[in-house]
């Protein structure tokens, strides 16, 4: 397949229509909320603004392992913030999130209250903050924070590239599915020849590293993203699937990728979390899988 006909970019670009493909109606070339309207906060003292895409998901298990270790102040109120609506520009969400994307996390226990954005720093932040999955060896702790940014710069050709082009774009065409695809996979055997060496991505330890990586390419070679697991050969990368299967097995990993999850099957969607007995609460403090 290839392209059919060449663009030619005008010397300025102007925005003249919609970019057309599933999120047409979101998109826009200017920041800032489009209404008026307060974010609702709970009872607990860290409020989530989210939905369950991959950097959501990152967050919802961050704090489900947090409380399986008993930290009950992690404790919180995830609030669904549906993207495809445009919640994300409402005033109060801007506030929390200038870049109005999910998800945003509000600490209640600081005064005044503390905004934290962007997943990444929100892992890092709650692993400062409770003192876990973040080891305090220096060495240990450059190599889990390279592997955290690695992610965060890596995802955007994953999700951005490779997933807009083979699953969102209202037109397919061979150069960008070629371009994301061959990207695509070095991440993965990029991934694969690190867990030839050790059992979590940045050593011996389950860290943010891992809670990072997982819902973006272990939920790739998994299946469960862009229905592209056989596209992209994803059973070569043996070690990366080994170490999803472990993560997956997680008891706090399986409740995580529930909350504000509103499609799929009805037994894996929670829209909102208030509390430990919304997601089943006769396991919902059980101890984290080795």
């Amino acid at each position: 397949m290839s392209d059919t006909s060449t663009y030619t970019p005008p010397k300025v670009w102007t925005w003249e229509q919609p970019s057309g493909g599933q999120f047409a109606s979101i998109n826009r070339p200017v920041s800032g909320s489009t209404h008026e309207k307060d974010l609702p906060v709970g009872k607990h003292p860290l409020q989530l603004y989210s939905l369950a895409t991959p950097n959501g998901v990152k967050v919802t298990v961050m704090l489900e392992e947090l409380l399986a270790l008993g930290h009950s102040g992690a404790e919180y109120d995830a609030w669904l913030i549906r993207i495809n609506e445009g919640d994300q520009f409402s005033s109060g969400f801007v506030g929390a999130n200038p870049n109005s994307k999910i998800p945003a996390l509000v600490d209640t226990s600081t005064a005044p209250s503390t905004r934290v954005f962007e997943s990444g720093s929100i892992l890092l932040y709650l692993a400062e903050k409770f003192g876990e999955f973040l080891p305090t060896d220096p060495a240990a702790r450059a190599e889990t924070l390279n592997w955290l940014f690695w992610q965060m710069g890596s995802a955007p050709y994953l999700g951005g590239g490779f997933g807009h082009f083979y699953a969102y774009a209202p037109e397919k065409f061979q150069y960008p599915i070629d371009r994301f695809t061959m990207e695509t996979k070095r991440q993965l055997d990029v991934l694969d020849k690190a867990l030839a060496e050790r059992p979590y991505i940045a050593g011996e330890e389950y860290t943010i590293a891992d809670i990072a990586i997982f819902p973006w390419y272990g939920a790739l070679v998994l299946g469960r993203l862009y229905d592209a697991a056989e596209f992209l050969s994803v059973g070569d990368y043996k070690n990366v699937v080994k170490w999803a299967e472990k993560i997956d097995a997680r008891p706090a990993v399986a409740r995580g990728r529930k909350v504000n999850r509103v499609w799929g099957d009805e037994s894996d969607q929670l829209a909102e979390r208030h509390d430990a007995s919304d997601l089943d609460g006769n396991d919902a403090v059980s101890t984290a899988a080795e």
